[in-house]
């Protein structure tokens, strides 16, 4: 799947996040990723690049974005 696509999918299935808070879950996710953790992912990692891998942990629901939620007025 394309950048562009996971982005939508994941946007579509949080409507609490935008895409400013998204981009932070991802780079939060890929510095684990770039200092030793595993993905949670069951494919080979070796040619797909962390920032990737891990937008693509968050739009399979593998990893969840939280503290993110919008105040009531």
């Amino acid at each position: 799947m394309k950048v562009e696509e996971l982005t939508a999918k994941v946007l579509k299935q949080n409507p609490n996040v935008d895409r400013y808070q998204l981009a932070i879950a991802v780079s939060k996710r890929t510095d684990e990723l770039e200092n030793g953790a595993t993905s949670k992912l069951n494919v080979n990692t070796g040619h797909i690049k962390s920032v990737d891998l891990a937008l693509m942990e968050i739009a399979e629901g593998l990893i969840a974005i939280k503290g993110f939620t919008k105040k009531e007025k």
